[in-house]
């Protein structure tokens, strides 16, 4: 049998932009760690990120267009749903909506010579840093020679014995410059743009992942059709993966007033 070269590219390619992206971001270990907020190279006026996603939507994490003021149409339709007056139709419509996520730009401190990456971080580490930032006796904790670093305190669920792990942050009292390393200097302008980390959809293909997942047995799945005609015939799937039957019908109807005008 015949090696398929385009599926080995295909794969590589795959791999490469995973493996890219896992360098571009920084995730906290165990313990503490410091690190730094530097600026970031493309809005030098604010280095805060605001990135809103589709969490296990087709099982993968999607990045929402409304993160760049662009429409998503995942997120009309969720709206739409809302709007019908069916409760059933309201609870998918919210989870249909998407999660806000903050990056910074950041040095680890002790690993300066990787560069710059993005930090990702929930609604409360973000509200106290944006704390410390309003507080004057703090300031901009982010600028490149009166900044301060920052200690992050990372516990698994293990550790915390609860269901998600926990993030806690402490600002260093001294205030110092980023570094006074010529080459690190220099990767502070080399830092990847957000959308190269993260894949920016498009209206059209947002609107396919949703036309996707609300008839699975299409495209890929017609394979399993042919084996199954029960699977073939089985109803779209809410969110968590379980049977949402209910209102299939409205969910249908909704899409086409919405879409297929």
């Amino acid at each position: 049998m015949a090696i398929n070269l385009d599926a080995i590219k295909a794969k590589l390619q795959s791999l490469q932009t995973v493996t890219k992206k896992q360098d571009n971001l920084w995730k906290p270990e165990p313990g503490s760690q410091v690190i730094r907020i530097v600026p970031y190279q493309h809005n030098r006026e604010n280095p805060f990120i605001e990135l809103y996603f589709h969490y296990n939507f087709q099982g993968k994490s999607v990045l929402s267009p409304m993160s760049f003021g662009q429409p998503d149409p995942i997120v009309e339709f969720a709206e739409k749903l809302k709007s019908t007056g069916n409760s059933d139709d309201w609870k998918m419509g919210k989870k249909l909506e998407p999660t806000m996520r903050c990056y910074v730009p950041i040095l680890v401190r002790g690993k300066e010579s990787e560069g710059v990456k993005f930090w990702g971080f929930g609604k409360t580490v973000y509200q106290e840093l944006l704390g410390f930032i309003a507080d004057p006796d703090y300031g901009d904790i982010s600028d490149p020679m009166a900044g301060r670093d920052i200690t992050v305190e990372f516990k698994t669920k293990d550790q915390t014995g609860k269901d998600y792990p926990e993030t806690s942050i402490r600002i260093k009292p001294n205030q110092t410059p980023i570094t006074d390393n010529k080459a690190v200097l220099e990767k502070l302008g080399t830092q990847p743009k957000i959308t190269e980390v993260f894949k920016e959809y498009t209206y059209d293909e947002m609107t396919k992942l949703l036309e996707q997942w609300l008839n699975p047995e299409s495209e890929e799945a017609t394979a399993e059709s042919a084996k199954s005609e029960t699977a073939a015939k089985a109803p779209a799937k809410s969110m968590d993966g379980a049977t949402n039957a209910a209102s299939v019908d409205d969910v249908a109807s909704a899409f086409d007033s919405l879409f297929n005008k």
